[in-house]
């Protein structure tokens, strides 16, 4: 039998000397993530579409490490490949890429328009796409057998479960980039690239901001471990994805979700 290697618990989840890009992380989940990637001894470049935004969450940010913020719009295959080439040109390896940037629409099924299908889609399944195939080439340059870069991208728990609210393009967005994530597991695990995906259920963020005002006390009561998803929470599943605890996972869907869409209380 080989040796095994024993790794100690805080180089485990240590990070230090690592590169991370986070799309949407200047609030709710992709906040979240950054912070925690900041904590562990990343430095962690975030995006989102407004400026103004991005200051201020990289002003927020900075006193946990080393954070820039780069202002893009997702949605567009060409700022995808903007933020690809400044993300390449500030460093030759990327270790760490969170796909996290993403768009909801609701509205009735009779009245639910074409562009709630475009602009969905668009950011949710087509930009993760798009930044994996611009930034291939940092990612392999930092993965190793043993230490492989890292692809999270951040589903739902609408595309594990029907949701009471008529989020079609939403939920279908999700769906593909769960497929999207298992497909790029298995090309780029021999490329030394590990995929995995996080699905959240209900986190406070801008996008939840009217449905948990509504009715997050009645969400919170049907999930099996009676609450809301907290900030640490979502930080420790990206530090884990990330770190060297992660490193012998890919493919994977992590719903976290406090049991809500995957158990039958939660219906």
């Amino acid at each position: 039998m080989a040796d095994s290697q024993f790794t100690t618990h805080t180089d485990l989840f240590d990070l230090s000397g690592k590169y991370a890009l986070v799309t949407g992380g200047t609030r709710g989940i992709g906040m979240m993530i950054a912070r925690g990637l900041l904590q562990a001894g990343a430095r962690v470049a975030i995006s989102s579409r407004n400026a103004d935004t991005c200051a201020e969450a990289q002003h927020l940010l900075s006193e946990f490490g080393d954070v820039q913020a780069i202002p893009a719009d997702l949605s567009r295959y060409d700022e995808c490949q903007r933020l690809a080439d400044l993300v390449k040109a500030d460093s030759e390896g990327l270790d760490i890429l969170v796909n996290n940037a993403g768009a909801m629409w609701r509205e009735p099924l009779e009245t639910f328009p074409a562009e709630a299908w475009d602009a969905v889609i668009d950011l949710n399944l087509k930009s993760p796409f798009w930044l994996v195939q611009a930034l291939l080439p940092a990612l392999r340059r930092a993965g190793t057998a043993d230490d492989p870069a890292r692809i999270i991208n951040i589903g739902s728990i609408a595309a594990i479960h029907v949701a009471e609210s008529p989020n079609y393009s939403y939920a279908s967005s999700k769906a593909g980039l769960h497929q999207l994530t298992r497909v790029l597991a298995r090309e780029l695990g021999p490329q030394h690239v590990t995929v995995n995906a996080v699905a959240p259920g209900p986190f406070p963020s801008h996008m939840m901001a009217a449905t948990l005002d509504a009715i997050g006390d009645k969400i919170a009561a049907k999930a099996p471990l009676r609450r809301l998803g907290r900030d640490d929470d979502m930080a420790g599943i990206a530090v884990f994805l990330a770190s060297r605890a992660g490193s012998y996972l890919t493919g994977t869907i992590i719903a976290a979700d406090g049991g809500i869409a995957t158990t039958a209380s939660g219906t």
